[in-house]
């Protein structure tokens, strides 16, 4: 009984542990975003919800393992391939990350005709799930996954994933997410568009291709983790923030503007 005790908890603390970005990242993916939504999108997102959406932004992962909306747990992370185009792997059989974004973008496209309250939960899965999507340790590439020890001097001890979802506090300790996102939204409206173009499997691949760079840092496995770390990141996850928030806008502006 111990044992099967242990061995849940130890589940359970993984599961737990793969909350990318963090409050400030996933709050600073939404405050770019709304830096760049029309005012009648403001308007009809303001129908469903009374206060700022970065209040919501990490709703998915609290209430991760409520009942009702348990099936959702394996929807925070994707599998890529060697080429880093996206792998729909069977270890991820019961969804991706991808497959909630999908799913939410389906049903608010007739948003009209959805309850309150299924609006608000779809929003709530599309605001977290493309925060999700860019973070590094959430493209799975092939090989080990990223749950290992490891050690990052200055930050203590955890898992390889931990550091990664927490990186933005450690770039920006004194910043909020909208003065974060007032630092990282520097692209014209061309770059812009030309950025959140494309598809999902698309984003996927851009992501594989940039997040694969943690592996260059770092390679799989290493316990002590290169003293440069956080620093030799900051252009990654400055620019997975970044293009995360225009993307995020981009579909709420196809779903909500109209």
């Amino acid at each position: 009984m111990k044992k099967a005790i242990l061995t849940l908890l130890a589940g359970t603390l993984l599961c737990l542990s793969a909350a990318a970005w963090g409050g400030l990242g996933h709050k600073t993916v939404i405050a770019i975003a709304e830096r760049h939504l029309t005012e009648k999108t403001k308007a009809n997102i303001a129908r469903y919800f009374d206060y700022d959406l970065k209040e919501d932004a990490t709703w998915m992962d609290k209430h991760r393992f409520d009942e009702p909306i348990a099936y959702t747990t394996s929807w925070h992370v994707y599998n890529v391939d060697e080429n880093h185009n996206y792998d729909p792997n069977p270890r991820l059989a019961k969804g991706d990350c991808l497959h909630g974004i999908a799913i939410a973008c389906y049903n608010l496209k007739h948003y009209k005709e959805l309850s309150d309250s299924a609006v608000v939960m779809n929003v709530r899965m599309l605001i977290h799930f493309v925060g999700d999507m860019h973070c590094p340790v959430h493209s799975y590439l092939p090989g080990p996954r990223n749950f290992w020890q490891c050690n990052l001097e200055g930050h203590g001890s955890g898992t390889f994933h931990h550091f990664y979802d927490e990186m933005p506090k450690y770039l920006w300790p004194s910043l909020s997410p909208d003065e974060l996102a007032a630092e990282l939204d520097n692209c014209k409206a061309g770059a812009r568009r030309k950025l959140a173009s494309g598809t999902l499997f698309d984003w996927a691949k851009a992501c594989g291709d940039r997040n694969a760079l943690i592996y260059e840092i770092n390679p799989p496995l290493t316990v002590d983790l290169a003293p440069d770390t956080v620093e030799r990141s900051r252009e990654l996850v400055s620019l997975q923030l970044r293009d995360a928030g225009y993307r995020l806008a981009r579909l709420l502006n196809e779903l909500f503007g109209k």
